[in-house]
């Protein structure tokens, strides 16, 4: 825009995607500027040119390699790389660009006025950008070619023919989410006359957590996008072998560790920011996020019998398309208006409809593919019934099972509704009588496993080596029910199931290291060239096992208080002492807040306190809630304020939840677990071609 004549220059920023760099619009009336002065819109231009020219070159990238890689074509193959790491270099000047539209206040751009404001702080500024439906998406391509520019540069020791295909497909997904970008989702679009002021982005997006949150979710989902083209190529080779396993389980793991980490963070993001006292809901939009990680943990260990025993070939090539494909399902959810949630961005039905043809192109073309193709490719020697690929099988079924259990409880209610019927909503207890029946066999076996040799075992002498575990385990779960006076059975053995888990998974470090069988320092030798990929298994499987058991406690023993409080007013909970100390009002950048002050004591002693906040955002009228969490690792003392009523009092929600803390500990374990497996150098140094 041209302060002095009160001109709009318009081009990359309009809705027609095949508009002019710039051209200038018809005169207007001089428009009125925030108090950051003019606005750079030839900055947005670039950023809105370079996704352009992002999708050229993904359309290259998708096309001339495949072709090169039939004609065994060296040029063209490598030109796949180049264009990998083109592509990475123009989307990130393109989302570059946006972050600074809206660290600017640039409220020319239509997205920014929709997500931002001039008294937010810079933190939600810059979060901001991806706290809205276009954003996000291009956040989304942005890991995307990151991944693929990875391929290009650290896959040195790929065979070019198959590097060249799984860049292709790279592309082939790049160039739909960028065509979905530039046409029904310009996040870069201009807006005519620009206004003072933001309209600011969802009070319960303006937390911390949204920095890390959705970029870990997204790394996982996408990250499951390599899987899916590593096993596209190898349908067009007609060829899965140890290298190709080898090459796929680090992006696998990758994406694993991300999405574990994301909905870990996720679940204590609406754990202390709604306020309503829970960690899971089993929210459709939970369950999105769930799902490609159930199955992508199948596909972990699938690959890993691959890579090993070249056995489960056909399954673990059927189990990335299937994780990649529920990923997809996951952003179409959010994004098709199916749904209204916190989570979701849009309501526009093209944008539903364009998604959900990536999906059918996406997975329909795999799955047809795989049907022409996976008669060609060589199958594995086969296994015993007790083996370990027989117990890893097992898990991958269990997993599978679950998946479609979620599947059908999220999507069976919007089915019935788009036909017409009754709306109905499944809950917890649809998921406790399926969900979780499937998943104890799965943790049973999960320790099991590791004990099984390869090919043919007996499944006694590996009970055997478990005796001491087992025994620790159910102990423990007698000494929970003798203490509960027996009216907690099957919370008693979920926490022995939990100490199964842990005691088991240790129990098997310590037989390899032949701990008391051997003098101490020759088991040290041993855990010393023990591979790291072995400690990961064992973080991941403790992890799960301490989330196990904080579930089993949390779900059974929690205590809830909600009550009206005055200032002055105590009550109790468990051992504790809680008193309103006063209700204050106080401004925030954006906002202003009651806020409450709460003195927390045990036996007569005030030992902390807690601050717990009702916020209102005047701009969008809108409320949120920042909780007051005590934690001591062990247990969380929880308190919410809420409205006060026509009495002076104040409506306190006050929990107390013994081994909260585990749920998300446990999680971070287990991510850890991913991260430590990633640093064993068989990981990270892949075959020669």
């Amino acid at each position: 825009m041209d302060r002095n004549s009160g001109k709009i220059k318009q081009g990359f920023g309009c809705q027609n995607a095949a508009a002019p760099i710039t051209r200038i619009a018809q005169a207007l009336p001089p428009m009125p500027l925030s108090t950051h002065g003019k606005r750079n819109i030839m900055i947005v231009e670039i950023g809105h040119f370079a996704l352009l020219l992002a999708l050229m070159t993904s359309i290259i990238q998708a096309t001339l390699p495949l072709y090169g890689a039939h004609r065994q074509d060296r040029a063209l193959m490598q030109l796949a790389s180049v264009c990998g790491v083109a592509s990475l270099i123009l989307v990130t000047l393109a989302f570059s660009s946006l972050i600074y539209a809206f660290v600017t206040d640039d409220f020319s751009v239509k997205l920014v006025v929709g997500s931002s404001q001039l008294a937010k702080p810079l933190i939600y500024k810059i979060t901001g950008v991806w706290a809205n439906h276009e954003g996000s998406m291009l956040l989304w391509v942005l890991i995307l070619v990151i991944f693929a520019a990875a391929i290009s540069l650290f896959g040195v020791n790929l065979p070019s023919p198959l590097k060249a295909r799984v860049l292709a497909v790279q592309g082939m997904i790049a160039t739909a989410f960028l065509a979905f970008l530039v046409f029904t989702s310009n996040p870069f679009e201009i807006l005519a006359v620009v206004p003072p002021d933001g309209n600011g982005m969802n009070p319960l997006l303006q937390d911390p957590g949204l920095a890390v949150h959705p970029p870990c979710l997204y790394m996982g989902y996408v990250g499951f996008s390599v899987a899916f083209s590593f096993a596209v190529a190898a349908l067009i080779e007609g060829k899965v072998d140890a290298t190709w396993a080898r090459w796929v389980r680090p992006w696998v793991l990758i994406a694993w560790c991300f999405l574990t980490l994301g909905i870990t963070l996720g679940s204590f993001w609406a754990y202390y920011i709604l306020g309503w006292g829970g960690w899971w809901f089993w929210d459709p939009v939970e369950n999105v996020s769930l799902m490609p990680w159930l199955a992508g943990t199948a596909l972990l260990h699938s690959a890993l019998v691959v890579e090993r025993r070249h056995a489960l070939v056909s399954w673990t090539i059927l189990l990335a398309i299937l994780t990649f494909s529920l990923s997809l399902i996951g952003t179409f959810v959010v994004r098709s208006g199916v749904l209204t949630s916190v989570h979701s961005f849009a309501t526009d039905p093209a944008r539903g409809s364009f998604i959900l043809l990536i999906i059918s192109l996406a997975t329909g073309g795999a799955l047809l593919l795989y049907a022409l193709r996976i008669p060609t490719v060589r199958q594995g020697a086969p296994f015993a019934a007790i083996s370990r690929e027989s117990s890893l099988l097992l898990n991958n079924v269990l997993l599978v099972v679950a998946t479609a259990t979620v599947f059908i409880g999220t999507f069976y209610p919007l089915l019935i509704d788009l036909i017409g019927k009754d709306k109905i909503s499944i809950g917890a207890p649809y998921y406790n009588r399926t969900f979780i029946p499937l998943f104890i066999p799965l943790l049973i076996a999960m320790v099991i496993g590791p004990f099984l040799k390869w090919k043919r075992d007996d499944l006694w002498p590996a009970l055997q080596k478990l005796k001491s575990p087992l025994v620790v385990a159910l102990i423990v779960a007698f000494v929970v029910a003798v203490f509960s006076f027996g009216n907690k059975i099957l919370s008693a053995s979920a926490i022995g199931l939990s100490v199964w888990i842990v005691a088991g998974s240790f129990w098997v470090l310590a037989k390899r290291a032949k701990l008391g069988s051997v003098p101490a320092a020759q088991s040290m030798a041993i855990l010393k060239s023990t591979p790291r990929a072995y400690f990961g298994l064992l973080f991941a499987h403790v992890g799960l096992g301490l989330v196990v058991g904080a579930i089993a406690t949390v779900t059974t023993w929690q205590q809830e208080n909600i009550l009206a409080m005055k200032q002055g007013d105590q009550t109790t909970i468990s051992s504790y002492g809680i008193k309103l100390n006063k209700i204050e009002q106080v401004p925030g950048p954006n906002y202003t807040a009651e806020r409450g002050t709460f003195e927390l004591s045990s036996a007569g002693n005030v030992f902390t306190v807690l601050i717990a906040e009702r916020r209102f955002y005047p701009l969008q009228q809108s409320l949120s809630n920042q909780t007051g969490i005590r934690t001591n690792l062990i247990s969380n003392i929880y308190i919410a304020l809420g409205e006060a009523d026509a009495n002076g009092a104040w409506t306190v929600r006050i929990y107390y939840h013994p081994m909260a803390p585990w749920l998300w500990i446990g999680g971070f374990i287990m991510a850890f677990g991913g991260f430590i497996s990633l640093s064993d150098r068989r990981f990270r140094v892949g075959a020669h071609a």
